[in-house]
């Protein structure tokens, strides 16, 4: 009966959600100065009517990951009883980061720091130390445990629905304990079509900052001049890398990559640490790492009641959106390769150990930007608050052999911008045809189309404000259907510890 209604249903999410990609792509192609327009209107509209929504909405999303990692249900395995973890857990960590990191923590890593130091909130004197640590403790927040907790319960949701209920590997799957087999209806359909527009967005927002950190690269190594016609050629180039790779399936190509990128990625964050001002980066993570946890609460609840949301919807409103319209692709790798391990050991090892290493980025990368600017005059973060894009390769330049270094930068960024392209071309594919891991090749061919209109169309009609808009608007159901998500994973939780204890008590009167 179930494989009857998915096979009914092939075709509907990828119809209704395709068309929503392409009207949103011709939109900004043909009309971006309304685009502009209209997507600014809606930008003020929720950021003043829903900003408290997402903060408050991610702060609960926090709290339950901390019960399930210490509650009663954290020695429940995602998966049988008796399975084993498929990957070691150094090799699960690392897959993990660059699932979830990748493209945002190199274009922010010094971008937001030094952006924070030249214009802090809360009334601070803008190039002064209370700014240098307001800015790198508001990256190490917005890159740490908040963004992790929200993919840990996607991920989690679907690694239930999966690994315990067999169930296809579908957002609307993770409802099951709520809505049954109505997850095969029109009910089930309409939450993947949701699920998958808030993913495309969320995409194409990491493919168009990846785009413009690349064409940033190009200006600052080639000097090459990053316009518009630059940008859209990065584009095309790529989705032809992309598009053809998914299509002739070279994954193992991708892993090699991915696994290649993430040395390159800990080459330069040690070449950050020696070629910088290392006693400087190694107090102020001490004393970052500090004030992180020490303000934790305060800053999860910071809201501006009496004063408008401009920085804090710039900023902190902008991450959780994109981070919760981003989540179903990086949950759904997660997901994949966390089969048989416990609740706790998958919510730890998720929210904590990638937590430190971001810290490590920005406080190495953005601290020697603030240390520059602070000791020597570098006059850097004016230039990275109005160019974000270019901020890693102004760093890198500092150093002895900087050319090399920004080289490297330049390819760093370059893959990832590929392998996470690829990967969610693949992702696209399978959500919009019922969880066929093997979906149609022209599902394929068109997301990945899509998903490069849709970057290309914001960059054209706002840039980085244009993704920032789209993303904390289109962001806003998404968010809602997590918070339904959380009763759902909590009912299947408590099932999956009454079937073990259950088990456990048969066993023993044996």
């Amino acid at each position: 009966m179930k494989t009857k209604l998915q096979n009914a249903g092939i075709g509907l999410v990828f119809a209704v959600s395709g068309l929503i990609s392409l009207i949103i792509a011709f939109w900004g192609f043909v009309f971006p100065a309304n685009m502009e327009q209209i997507m600014n209107a809606a930008l003020e509209t929720v950021i003043d009517t829903f900003g408290w929504f997402y903060v408050m909405s991610t702060a609960v999303f926090v709290a339950f990951c901390f019960y399930l990692g210490l509650g009663p249900y954290r020695f429940v395995k995602l998966g049988d009883k008796n399975d084993k973890p498929e990957y070691s857990y150094f090799a699960w960590i690392g897959m993990l980061f660059a699932a979830g990191m990748g493209v945002g923590l190199v274009f922010w890593g010094v971008a937001e720091p030094m952006s924070h130091f030249v214009n802090p909130p809360n009334g601070i004197e803008p190039g002064t130390q209370e700014a240098a640590e307001t800015g790198l403790l508001y990256g190490v927040f917005h890159w740490g445990i908040h963004p992790w907790a929200i993919y840990a319960i996607i991920a989690l949701g679907l690694a239930i629905a999966k690994f315990r209920k067999n169930l296809p590997g579908l957002i609307s799957s993770i409802f099951y304990p709520i809505i049954g087999d109505k997850i095969y209806g029109s009910t089930g359909k309409w939450i993947d079509v949701i699920a998958v527009i808030s993913t495309v967005v969320g995409i194409a927002t990491s493919l168009g900052l990846s785009t413009m950190q690349v064409g940033g690269g190009l200006s600052e190594v080639m000097n090459w001049e990053n316009t518009n016609f630059l940008q859209m050629t990065i584009i095309l180039l790529v989705t032809i890398v992309f598009i053809t790779s998914v299509l002739t399936g070279i994954n193992r190509g991708m892993k090699y990559l991915s696994i290649g990128n993430l040395a390159l990625a800990g080459v330069l964050l040690a070449a950050a640490f020696i070629l910088g001002p290392t006693l400087f980066i190694m107090e102020h993570f001490t004393k970052t790492v500090g004030a992180y946890i020490s303000s934790f609460v305060s800053l999860s609840f910071y809201t501006t009641p009496y004063t408008d949301n401009d920085w804090v919807g710039e900023w902190t409103f902008f991450y959780w959106a994109w981070l919760i319209s981003w989540s179903p692709f990086v949950g759904t790798f997660i997901a994949r390769v966390s089969k048989g391990r416990t609740v706790q050991e998958f919510i730890f090892g998720v929210l904590l150990v990638p937590t430190v290493v971001s810290a490590l980025w920005f406080v190495a990368f953005g601290g020697t930007g603030i240390y520059l600017d602070m000791t020597e005059e570098a006059g850097l973060a004016e230039v990275v608050s109005s160019s974000p894009e270019v901020g890693l390769f102004l760093i890198l330049e500092t150093f002895p052999f900087g050319f090399l270094l920004s080289i490297l930068g330049l390819l760093l960024i370059t893959v990832f911008f590929i392998t996470s392209a690829n990967s969610a071309t693949y992702v696209l594919g399978v959500f919009s045809s019922r969880g066929d891991l093997d979906p149609p090749k022209v599902y394929l061919i068109v997301w990945g189309l899509l998903i490069s209109s849709i970057a290309a169309a914001l960059l054209l009609s706002g840039g980085i404000e244009g993704l920032q808009s789209l993303a904390i608007t289109i962001a806003l159901p998404f968010t809602i259907l997590i918070l339904i998500m959380l009763a759902a994973i909590h009912m299947s939780l408590k099932e999956g510890y009454r079937q073990e204890a259950l088990g456990t008590k048969e066993k023993g009167e044996q």
